[in-house]
C-alpha cells in the first residue's frame, strides 16, 4: 500500500466526466510523476487530493487516513504540501519575511504580521527560517523584494516555504512553468536534493518530458480523466498507448 491512495475516483462538471475511476497508488520515499494531455484531468485530480474539489465517488487516502471533506489547512496538516503552477510568494514583502510566515505558522498554527518587527525575540523561528534559505541557496537574497527575484528563484523560496511545514508528502504542479532551460535544470538539481536529503514523497505533474524522465521512478499517463498506464519511465518511453495519445502516434516521448 502507498502512501496515497486514489481508488475509483470520479468528478464530473455538468456532462463533463473530468475523472473516470481514477485508481493511483503513490509509494512512500518516490517520485510519482502524473502526465497526459491537455484536458486529461491532472488538475482535477490534483485538487481532489488537496480538497479544493471533492470527488462525486471513490476515496483518497494519505497514511491510511482519508482526505475527503477535510480543508486545505487540514490537509496540510496531516503532511501533504502543494506546490503550485505559479509561486505562491508574497510579492510585497522580503525573502525572509515569506520564510518566516510559514515557520511561525509552523511552530503556532498562526502567523501575525506584528511578529515581523520583534522577530529577533523569537531566535527559534528566525533560526529555521534562515536554515531554510541557506539550503536553497537564497539567504543571501534575504533582503530582497520577492517580487523583484527571477522565475527560478520564486520557486526555490515557495519550495522552502513548503518544506518548513514538514510535509510526508509534496505535490508539484507544473514546477518549471515558463522557465528558461537554466532554471529547469537548477530546479530538477534542487528536487533530486531534497529527495536524498529528505524522508520525503513527491508527486509531480509536469509537460516537460526532459523534467519528468530526469526524475520520475514511475509514470502515470491520463487520458480523458482515465488512467492509461503506469509503468517505470523506460517503460513509458516506448509504450504505443502513451505515443498516441499524448504525443501522436508518430512521435516518441
Amino acid at each position: 500500500m502507498g502512501i496515497l491512495e486514489v481508488k475509483n475516483v470520479n468528478k464530473r462538471f455538468g456532462g463533463l466526466q473530468a475523472l473516470g475511476n481514477v485508481n493511483l497508488s503513490v509509494a512512500e520515499n518516490t517520485v510519482h510523476a502524473i502526465i497526459g494531455p491537455n484536458g486529461a484531468g491532472k488538475s482535477t485530480l490534483l485538487n481532489c487530493l488537496v480538497g479544493k474539489l471533492i470527488p462525486d465517488t471513490g476515496s483518497v487516502m494519505f497514511d491510511g487516513q482519508s482526505v475527503l471533506g477535510r480543508k486545505p489547512f487540514e490537509i496540510n496538516q496531516m503532511g501533504i504540501s502543494r506546490v503550485f503552477q505559479t509561486p505562491e510568494i508574497f510579492g510585497d514583502l522580503s525573502v525572509m519575511e515569506n520564510m518566516l510566515i510559514p515557520c511561525f505558522a509552523k511552530r503556532d498554527g498562526a502567523y501575525s504580521m506584528h511578529a515581523i518587527g520583534s522577530v529577533e525575540s523569537e531566535k527559534d523561528v528566525y533560526e529555521k527560517a534562515k536554515a531554510m534559505l541557506e539550503d536553497m541557496n537564497l539567504y543571501d537574497k534575504r533582503d530582497m523584494h520577492s517580487s523583484s527575484m527571477s522565475r527560478g528563484d520564486k520557486r526555490r523560496l515557495e519550495i522552502a516555504m513548503c518544506l518548513s511545514q514538514e510535509p510526508r508528502l509534496l505535490l508539484l504542479d507544473e514546477p518549471t512553468a515558463g522557465m528558461a532551460r537554466a532554471d529547469t535544470n537548477n530546479t530538477i538539481d534542487l528536487l533530486k536534493q531534497i529527495k536524498e536529503e529528505r524522508d520525503i514523497t513527491i508527486a509531480i505533474i509536469e509537460h516537460d518530458m526532459h523534467v519528468v524522465f530526469s526524475l520520475a521512478e514511475r509514470i502515470t499517463v491520463l487520458a480523458q480523466g482515465t488512467p492509461l498506464v503506469e509503468d517505470t519511465p523506460d517503460n513509458i518511453k516506448g509504450h504505443p498507448k502513451v505515443k498516441e495519445a499524448y504525443l501522436g502516434e508518430t512521435q516518441a516521448v
